[in-house]
């Protein structure tokens, strides 16, 4: 932490979510703690001749309950579970004055389901024709841009791209803000929609997928020996960030503090982790470092645990580096939710804040054989005591992210 830095606590005070296995933080936490599973056969289009015919799907979202009846034929499908999210955090109201509010985005792939049914439907058109709104739709920024028109957030604006380290980065962002004196409070938002079949096609032909289509149920299977692939999912997540005194000052609830935070690179490979996760354990290491805590504290990991063998096989090996023998209860909630990208990272936040406030742990589902000898969840837990807990999320180019939330 550099000398310059407001050592002020920094807390959360606001929630939103929109997931596969529910919409709103209410029926999340439900459908997470309830054993449910989200993933099933991909339901909005024809997918016959895909390799990979399932996914986490968010069924039953009404755009028009959430987005201005205009902004609904303009806008992709990250960009409305993004605004869905944002709207349930901040309740209808900003937490501080327009300019004293910044927002931040995180997504990895923004409006590609645009640009690829709009490619097809131009290569197959008699008469080219693109619509105005194209650009508009697909850009990454353009989530916060509609945000932050719709209620008047005039402060600092950034959009994060750092794959599926998205969502957890735009927290880092924001609280570095608030640090830095830039802002009084900051709406973290992380979305992603990218279930088409160019994606599909693309992942699939890596072989990163599994493509157990007959069982989507059991398709995902994070840290387990007999894993075949990670499974895609959409959706959208938000966090109101804020100093404790700004927080305090105004009356709101306060949820939890953001304790610790970090981001470093591999610099390995594109696509996959070092076998040992060295960097993700020197992330996990700074995150704790620049909470003041030591492994012995952490009650909760919420893994990022895709369902990718070399990857759950890294992170289980970073893990037993930085606890040593303190088993801190270890937990990946991509098996009942896909993985959601830039959702994912906001979304397991919210999720290590639910277990630290309610004292219920969510299972691992489809974890049988594990990889390593930690100590996974694979039941729902009643009863536990969290007081501080962590949420790592990784993505391609090596990118690295932990987050450290420490109960208020």
């Amino acid at each position: 932490m550099s000398n310059g830095e407001k050592r002020e606590r920094i807390v959360i005070t606001g929630m939103g979510a929109v997931t596969p296995v529910g919409i709103g933080v209410e029926e999340y936490w439900k459908g997470l703690t309830g054993g449910c599973c989200g993933i099933d056969r991909i339901s909005r289009m024809d997918t016959e001749d895909l390799a990979v015919r399932i996914a986490g799907e968010v069924r039953g979202f009404r755009p028009e309950d959430y987005l201005p009846g205009k902004l609904i034929h303009e806008t992709d499908a990250f960009t409305q579970y993004a605004f869905a999210a944002a709207k349930e955090a901040l309740g209808g109201t900003l937490p501080a004055e327009g300019d004293r509010t910044g927002i931040v985005m995180g997504t990895a792939m923004s409006g590609i389901d645009t640009i690829a049914s709009t490619q097809e439907i131009l290569t197959n058109a008699v008469h080219k024709n693109v619509g105005p709104r194209f650009v508009p739709r697909i850009l990454g920024n353009i989530a916060a841009a509609q945000i932050a028109i719709a209620y008047g957030i005039t402060g600092p604006s950034y959009t994060i791209s750092t794959a599926c380290a998205s969502g957890s980065d735009a927290i880092a962002q924001g609280a570095m803000l608030l640090r830095a004196g830039e802002a009084d409070a900051v709406l973290a938002v992380g979305a992603d929609s990218t279930l088409c079949p160019l994606v599909i096609y693309s992942l699939a032909n890596a072989r990163a997928l599994s493509r157990e289509n007959d069982c989507p149920r059991r398709a995902c299977r994070p840290f387990d020996r007999d894993a075949k692939g990670f499974v895609m999912g959409e959706g959208g997540g938000a966090v109101i960030l804020e100093t404790e005194s700004h927080a305090k000052a105004r009356k709101a609830r306060i949820y939890a503090e953001l304790a610790g935070w970090a981001n470093n690179n591999d610099a390995y490979h594109v696509t996959r982790p070092a076998d040992g996760g060295e960097q993700a354990a020197a992330c996990m290491a700074s995150a704790m470092n620049r909470a003041g805590c030591g492994p012995e504290e952490i009650g909760y990991i919420n893994a990022h645990g895709t369902g990718a063998l070399k990857s759950d096989g890294a992170e289980a090996a970073a893990v037993e580096a930085v606890f040593g023998s303190h088993h801190p209860a270890v937990g990946s909630t991509k098996a009942a939710t896909g993985h959601m990208m830039g959702a994912g990272g906001i979304t397991e936040a919210i999720a290590c804040i639910l277990a630290m406030e309610t004292g219920t742990l969510p299972p691992t589902l489809n974890l049988e054989d594990p990889v390593a000898e930690l100590d996974f969840i694979t039941e729902t837990r009643s009863g536990q005591e969290v007081e501080t807990a962590m949420s790592n999320a990784f993505g391609f180019g090596g990118q690295n992210s932990t987050l450290i939330f420490r109960k208020y």
